[in-house]
């Protein structure tokens, strides 16, 4: 049995995604020993964690935001030191479909996370994943820590939930509680379901192929991508400041869909224009435009610095989805 001396301890909801990969192997480095929080599922969800089973450090416990008995469970038995709550039905698309489970586990989920915290752990920090959906139809360009928030999905309205009431417990009862609100981030670990997975996916198919076409909606839509790895690393830096806050955590340069093709496509020597179709059934019933954030307060507070530019993530994702057609063939 491996025990670990004088390491901080963290829980980590939603371990199995994107961003809870990235987060438990930062961690993992640091010297943390990483509790991940998952829900039992079938066909291969792990993939992105699987390299960390053997890790000295790392455990997965099932569990679930949506059962309050299992946030007990784990909180009490390993009475951890920070906890970063990552777990929602994450899909934008797919909130519309599911209005009241991405309600459930997007906005509630946080409430039964804070809510176990504050009655077995209260001097935990806290971390909530919020997103750069909540200002939606945007009151100001770009948008930082003041801008008021106009949702314009379901699962934007549940993200503002979960903004307000991790203020509330911050507030109400002194606990470490922040949010990171994050702007759209991305890597090779993102689910084929995005639409950045989406493209370069289909890029790399298509180069393999010699040929074919791809399904998209609003190709002018703008949005400012950053990757994972930068945005995990800036939500621990978060936690470690002597007071909680909440912070933007953005690139501040917005990019559309047509230049995510360009990079994505021309990285391969393909031209987009002769491979995507537009389909009004991925279009949204109400378009965010445009996403730009302001991430001063974060480079000035957390001293935080992005590693990654747009070019250079939408490449690493190419190359990442080449590699993978090409063990396909």
């Amino acid at each position: 049995m491996i025990i670990i001396v004088n390491s901080k301890t963290a829980v980590i909801t939603g371990i199995t995604g994107q961003d809870g990969s990235y987060l438990a192997e930062i961690l993992l480095k640091k010297g943390y020993q990483v509790i991940g929080m998952s829900r039992r599922r079938s066909g291969g969800g792990d993939w992105r964690i699987r390299h960390l089973y053997e890790t000295s450090g790392f455990v997965l416990e099932q569990g679930d935001v949506t059962d309050s008995g299992s946030l007990h469970r784990i909180i009490s038995k390993y009475q951890p030191d920070e906890f970063y709550n990552l777990a929602a039905q994450s899909f934008v698309g797919l909130s519309w479909k599911e209005p009241v489970h991405t309600g459930v586990v997007t906005a509630l989920g946080v409430t039964n996370c804070l809510e176990a915290l504050y009655l077995i752990k209260q001097d935990c920090r806290f971390y909530q994943a919020s997103s750069s959906e909540m200002f939606g139809k945007v009151r100001e360009m770009p948008q930082n820590e003041e801008t008021h928030f106009y949702p314009r999905s379901p699962y934007g309205v549940a993200k503002v939930y979960g903004y307000w009431i991790t203020r509330n417990y911050r507030e109400s009862y002194g606990m470490h509680a922040s949010n990171g609100v994050l702007f759209n981030h991305e890597s090779p670990r993102r689910g084929l379901e995005f639409v950045t997975r989406k493209i370069t996916d289909a890029a790399a198919r298509i180069y393999f192929a010699g040929g074919g076409t791809v399904a998209l909606g609003n190709l002018d839509s703008r949005r400012d991508w950053g990757h994972a790895k930068d945005y995990m690393e800036a939500a621990w830096l978060m936690l470690q400041q002597d007071e909680p806050g909440d912070f933007v955590i953005a690139t501040g340069k917005a990019h559309s869909i047509r230049d995510l093709l360009t990079v994505s496509f021309g990285h391969l020597g393909l031209n987009w224009q002769d491979h995507v179709r537009q389909d009004e059934k991925y279009m949204r019933p109400a378009e965010v435009d445009i996403l730009l954030g302001d991430a001063n307060k974060a480079r000035v507070e957390l001293g935080w610095e992005p590693m990654y530019n747009f070019e250079s993530l939408i490449k690493e994702m190419v190359d990442e989805d080449v590699t993978r057609h090409r063990k396909l063939r």
